[in-house]
């Protein structure tokens, strides 16, 4: 446990010591506002008589029934809580099982309560409003003793034609949070949310940009170059192959609806410094390609519906819809890109629907994982599939064959 939680808050830089770099200075921040270790409850900033009529009013009421749909019941199933926040950090939903909310009362994880990190110490959805991204926030790197039995994600959701942050979507459970899967969860489900409100007139504060009535179906699945459909007003036209770095450039781009800097992209998209001319460049001609109401930029984003095979699947595994996933996954994004963000995004897809897979339960599913050029040497696999066959399917010699040599091969 860092530190003594019972520790004055004057205290609480010697206690960070041993955290994660956001996590520590999160703490320094939360000491700094006044946050003691041993204060039990965050604040409530929205009372009753005022909450109801806050959160009818605010934009994310209308992708709350998205988000309760396909996290609400996952969070009760397993004993978890499922929030959404306003961009101030107070709580304008909490959804959960009966047992699990009634615990989370005792440190007031309820509707109206205030998590800002200035308010309630160091928690993930403090965390994501402040660094503005998905964040995880595990037992004791809490600030305050009383939540360190729980743990958490968290992911901001933003206005998609102004980017700014409207709130966060925050998953929070106990010691059992299976944390990598509820991360990617929480992010595919804000992900979600977005394009939601990108589709749908929600008033004049979420006029639609111009080009959204523009739509991008990408196709990057197991696929060294990226296939490319635009359909505008009732046209479509022919699928498109671009080139590897124009398939990188716009998987970057659908992967963060909010866009980014010309700074960020390079970064994502160069393993080492020095493309800057030559990512102006790319973009010109992605720029030509897509149209400039299209591809927008300060900063750069793509300003359409854009429907992405990967983003299908990553959604489709969160939402426990395992099988429809596998079914529709034809191998790593983009296999052959170097591009660190690429890298990144085709790991988490991959990682998710590989533990959901392998978690299954389903025979089946592993066995189709196992069959598959990126799964053929997957030890683990084989061995949940090992113990989930009965002893005398008659696939039990294959997998004990194979198995068999995994071991050979591995050492």
């Amino acid at each position: 446990m860092p530190g003594d939680p019972g520790e004055p808050a004057d205290d609480a830089a010697a206690a960070a010591g041993g955290l994660r770099a956001e996590v520590a200075e999160s703490w320094h921040r939360s000491a700094a506002a006044g946050v003691r270790f041993d204060q039990p409850e965050a604040p409530i900033t929205l009372p009753d008589d005022d909450l109801r009529d806050y959160r009818a009013a605010h934009p994310l009421a209308r992708v709350f029934p998205l988000l309760e749909d396909i996290l609400g019941q996952a969070a009760r199933d397993t004993g978890s809580l499922m929030a959404v926040s306003d961009a101030a950090g107070q709580l304008l939903w909490v959804c959960g099982n009966s047992s699990t909310l009634r615990s989370a009362e005792s440190i007031a994880f309820v509707e109206g309560s205030n998590w800002d990190e200035r308010l309630a110490g160091t928690n993930a959805p403090g965390l994501a409003l402040r660094l503005d991204r998905p964040v995880g926030v595990l037992g004791g790197e809490h600030f305050r003793r009383s939540v360190q039995d729980w743990s958490c994600v968290a992911a901001p959701i933003h206005d998609p034609s102004t980017v700014s942050l409207l709130g966060v979507l925050d998953v929070t459970g106990g010691p059992g949070l299976a944390v990598p899967q509820a991360m990617a969860m929480v992010r595919a489900a804000a992900r979600m949310a977005e394009a939601e409100l990108a589709r749908g007139d929600s008033g004049p504060a979420y006029e639609p940009l111009p080009g959204r009535g523009t739509q991008l179906l990408v196709e990057g699945l197991g696929r060294s170059d990226a296939l490319l459909t635009i359909s505008a007003d009732g046209a479509r036209s022919p699928q498109m192959r671009l080139s590897p770095r124009h398939s990188e450039i716009l998987v970057l781009l659908a992967g963060s609806p909010t866009g980014l800097t010309g700074d960020e992209l390079a970064i994502q998209l160069y393993a080492e410094d020095g493309g800057s001319s030559t990512l102006r460049a790319e973009l010109n001609r992605l720029r030509s390609l897509l149209g400039a109401q299209v591809l927008a930029s300060r900063p750069y984003r793509l300003a359409a519906d854009v429907m992405a095979d990967w983003l299908a699947v990553e959604a489709q595994a969160a939402g426990g819809q395992t099988r429809a996933a596998l079914q529709a996954y034809r191998g790593p994004l983009l296999p052959r890109s170097t591009a660190p963000g690429v890298i990144a995004l085709r790991d988490a897809v991959h990682g998710s629907l590989r533990r959901a897979v392998l978690t299954s339960g389903e025979a089946d599913l592993m066995s189709t994982w196992t069959r598959s050029a990126w799964g053929a040497d997957d030890y683990e696999m084989w061995q949940a599939l090992q113990s989930t066959l009965s002893a005398t399917s008659p696939m039990q010699p294959l997998v004990q064959g194979q198995l068999a040599r995994l071991d050979s091969e591995l050492g």
